[in-house]
């Protein structure tokens, strides 16, 4: 058997992306990694760092430990501040302790931010794959313990309604056809008899009545 063999990690190209919308999402993501690195510097080391990046489209973003106007004042004027006294420099110490944390909780925002990044791509995928299907015809093989419970939920749920309308179109169903046939049979159950006296003055008496329905002496 013929053993594959594997190019192993190729070397991208440094080069200018001619596409807009590519470079864009790519300025994004270095920018957020420069920025990552440089906070995890910060944290490891105790760096003071300043970083000011402008887009292609001229917007600038910037990151800067302790703050970059400080850092970049101190660049420019090249004379650090030196503490006369123990006060200033645990004023500093405590300040560079909070800045370590937020530049803690940045990172841990970034991975988040990240990580449902990913997750909205992969809804994305999801959604064009599954699209024109109805959700209970949907593959569940890719979905977890709480997604699946989720559907057992609105499956129930589906079914306890239908029952119900289908109970709701019966009753209706019934009840309509109860009143076509009293309806119906009213009509054929009314005496000629009565029909032809309505408006004459035999109807007044009562023995006309009974006679109509056959009830006169002598008929039985």
């Amino acid at each position: 058997m013929v053993k594959k063999t594997s190019m192993g990690r190729q070397k991208i190209e440094i080069k200018r992306i001619v596409r807009e919308d590519y470079r864009q999402v790519t300025f994004s993501k270095r920018r957020n990694g420069l920025f990552k690195k440089a906070s995890e510097l910060c944290i490891l080391c105790g760096a003071e760092v300043a970083i000011v990046v402008f887009s292609p489209a001229g917007k600038a973003f910037s990151f800067g430990h302790s703050c970059v106007e400080s850092v970049i004042d101190r660049f420019l004027t090249l004379e650090p501040v030196q503490p006369d006294d123990g006060t200033p420099a645990l004023v500093d110490a405590r300040h560079s302790a909070h800045v370590r944390e937020l530049n803690r909780q940045y990172t841990q925002v970034l991975n988040q931010l990240e990580a449902q990044k990913k997750r909205g791509e992969a809804l994305q995928k999801s959604k064009k794959v599954n699209q024109g299907q109805v959700w209970w015809e949907a593959p569940i093989d890719d979905l977890n313990l709480h997604e699946l419970e989720q559907l057992r939920v609105s499956m129930e749920e589906l079914k306890k309604n239908v029952s119900k309308r289908v109970n709701e179109l019966s009753v209706e169903a019934s009840s309509q056809a109860t009143a076509t046939f009293l309806a119906v049979n009213s009509v054929r159950m009314v005496n000629p008899f009565i029909a032809k006296t309505i408006g004459s003055s035999s109807i007044a008496h009562p023995s006309y009545a009974f006679g109509a329905f056959g009830f006169q002496r002598g008929l039985f």
